[in-house]
C-alpha cells in the first residue's frame, strides 16, 4: 500500500501513454516530452511500485502480467478523471479544449479540411487535431477522441453512430479516354486500365471499393494515397474510383459510366463513452453530423455543396 500512496495521477498518465504506445519514443512525441524524461519517469514509476511492469525487447515495450493488471486499474482511474472533467466542463458555457479527430486521408484533406471555418469561429477556445490514418484507430485506447470511419467500432467502451453516407464514381482524364476509348457499359471496363490502392496495405475492408465495380481489373498503378491516385488519373494512367467529394476542385477528370457503376459507403463517428458528455466533443460531433446531412446530395454527386466556403451546416439534435 505504501507504494501506491506515493503515486499520483501524472505518474499513472505517463504509464498509460507508454503502455498504449508500446514505445517510449512514441509516447514522448504524444506528450511533447523528450525520450530521456519519459524513460526516467517510467523507471521511477517501477521503482515506486517495487516491481517491473514492462518487458523490454527489440520492438519496444510489452506489458508483463502485473503491467496488464495495472493497465486495467489505471484505465478505471482515467475514466473517473475524464468524467470529473466532463462534469466541470458542463458548467462552462464556452466550449474549450482540444479534440483529436482521426480519419482517412481522403475525407480529411479533400472534404472536411475545407469546411471547419464555422466551427472554429463559433468556438475560438476549441483546438482541433486532425489525424489521418489508413488503419483502424483505437478510440478505446485513447488514440483519438473521435474516429470518423466507414464502419462501426466493436469495442464495448465506445459508441459508434452512423452520421451519413457518400457516393463514389469512376473518373478518368479526357486524354486517357481519347487514347483508350470511353466505356459504354460495365463489360467495356475489362479493356481498360485502373488506378487502385496497394492491396496489402489496405487495413480497412470498406476501402476496397473498386471490388464493387469490377473483378480482377487491369491495374496500372497503385498507391496508399487517394490524392496520389487522383493525380495518376489526371495524368492519364488509368480510370480511378473516387468519392464525389474528392473531385470538387478537380476539373480535369471526367465521369465514366455515370449512374451505372456508382458505389456507396457509410460514415460512422466513434467516441469513447467517457467523453460523450463533454461540451467540446458534443460541439464537434454535432458540427460534423450537420455537415454530412446538409451535403447529402453533394456527397452523392447530385449538386453543389451547401456547406462549402464557410457556409453554416444545420444543427444536429
Amino acid at each position: 500500500m505504501t507504494a501506491f500512496n506515493n503515486l499520483n495521477w501524472d505518474d499513472i498518465r505517463v504509464f498509460l501513454l507508454v503502455a498504449r504506445a508500446g514505445a517510449i519514443s512514441r509516447a514522448a512525441r504524444q506528450m511533447g516530452m523528450d525520450h530521456s524524461t519519459v524513460s526516467r519517469r517510467i523507471t521511477q514509476f517501477e521503482y515506486t511500485l517495487g516491481a517491473s511492469v514492462f518487458e523490454r525487447n527489440a520492438s519496444g515495450l510489452v506489458l508483463n502480467r502485473l503491467g496488464q493488471d495495472l493497465l486495467a486499474r489505471a484505465e478505471e482511474i482515467e475514466a473517473g478523471v475524464l468524467r470529473m472533467g466532463a462534469a466541470l466542463e458542463a458548467g462552462d458555457r464556452e466550449v474549450s479544449g482540444t479534440v483529436r479527430i482521426a480519419m482517412m486521408e481522403g475525407i480529411a484533406s479533400l472534404y472536411l479540411s475545407r469546411r471547419l471555418l464555422r466551427l472554429t469561429e463559433a468556438h475560438p477556445r476549441l483546438s482541433l487535431e486532425i489525424v489521418t490514418s489508413p488503419q483502424h484507430v483505437q478510440v478505446s485506447r485513447r488514440e483519438a477522441d473521435l474516429f470518423l470511419s466507414f464502419f462501426p467500432a466493436a469495442a464495448k467502451s465506445v459508441l459508434s453512430r452512423k452520421i451519413g453516407e457518400f457516393g463514389l464514381g469512376l473518373f478518368a482524364s479526357q486524354d486517357y479516354l481519347d487514347r483508350h476509348g470511353t466505356p459504354r457499359c460495365i463489360e467495356d471496363l475489362r479493356d481498360h486500365r485502373f488506378v487502385d490502392y496497394i492491396r496489402d496495405l489496405i487495413h480497412v475492408d470498406p476501402v476496397r471499393w473498386l471490388d464493387d465495380v469490377i473483378a480482377e481489373p487491369q491495374v496500372a498503378i497503385t498507391s496508399s494515397s487517394m490524392i496520389a491516385q487522383m493525380g495518376f488519373a489526371v495524368g492519364g494512367i488509368g480510370i480511378v474510383l473516387l468519392p464525389y467529394f474528392s473531385v470538387e476542385q478537380e476539373t480535369r477528370l471526367v465521369r465514366v459510366l455515370e449512374g451505372v457503376t456508382d458505389v456507396k459507403r457509410e460514415v460512422w463517428l466513434t467516441v469513447h463513452n467517457d467523453l460523450r458528455g463533454t461540451g467540446r466533443i458534443r460541439a464537434v460531433e454535432r458540427y460534423i453530423a450537420g455537415l454530412l446531412r446538409a451535403d447529402r446530395d453533394y456527397l452523392f454527386g447530385r449538386g453543389p455543396s451547401t456547406t462549402g466556403c464557410g457556409a453554416q451546416p444545420g444543427a444536429e439534435g
